[in-house]
């Protein structure tokens, strides 16, 4: 089996949202509309995005992530820009076709090439997550597309990581998780991943008794042992 960050793995497993796929890019394409508004209207919309999937697992109220994604727009459009709430169609528009980050498409192809299964497990339901791959051309990079819209619950929910190994056939100890986002990293090592933060800002660790096997800042670092 292939060796990533110290353990041998036969899977590697992406968030898409933020790890993959520039969560911010959907407002940048308006940035020019939105002036100093642009940054603070996509924090706070992703911030509310990802509030949301946690209140309505917490109070078992599933709806689909694409809802959570227009109602968190609306939120911070109503919030901080409410004079540009005509662009609420194009952000979300271009929110379906988000920018990979750049480092993206080489390092999937390295990592293909060492035999490893390569697949996203995300909080976006399948419709988004097909789009969002074809748009970025990486439609052959990957084994499975696994949403969470299978269980109707959002990580860190434990069931949430356990359709990896339903997908995949292997085991959580054999499977690498690769997620930006802090909190997905503490859910994925609880269900026993071998788990890399992708602390591509620089931000400051959290979760000290959820932590990840390794901290890395660019995706290529995953194939740099």
């Amino acid at each position: 089996m292939p060796m990533i960050k110290g353990k041998a793995v036969e899977a590697i497993v992406f968030d898409a949202y933020g790890t993959l796929f520039d969560v911010h890019a959907a407002v940048m394409h308006h940035a020019t509309e939105l002036g100093a508004l642009a940054q603070p209207v996509s924090d706070l919309w992703r911030a509310k995005q990802l509030e949301y999937t946690w209140i309505r697992t917490l109070s078992g109220r599933y709806a689909p992530f694409w809802q959570l994604t227009e109602e968190a727009l609306d939120y911070a459009l109503r919030t901080l820009a409410p004079v540009h709430l005509g662009l609420r169609g194009r952000v979300l528009e271009a929110y379906r076709d988000l920018d990979a980050y750049p480092d993206v498409d080489k390092s999937l192809a390295d990592l293909r090439a060492t035999g490893l299964k390569i697949a996203i497990l995300s909080n976006g339901d399948s419709t988004m997550l097909e789009r969002a791959v074809a748009a970025s051309g990486l439609g052959d990079a990957f084994d499975a597309l696994i949403s969470v819209d299978e269980i109707k619950a959002y990580k860190t929910t434990p069931d949430a990581y356990r359709l990896v190994e339903q997908h995949l056939g292997i085991k959580p100890e054999a499977t690498a998780f690769v997620s930006s986002n802090r909190w997905d990293i503490a859910g994925a090592s609880i269900a026993g991943f071998h788990s890399l933060w992708l602390n591509r800002a620089g931000r400051v660790d959290e979760y000290a008794d959820m932590a990840p096997a390794a901290v890395i800042v660019q995706l290529g670092d995953i194939v740099r042992n």
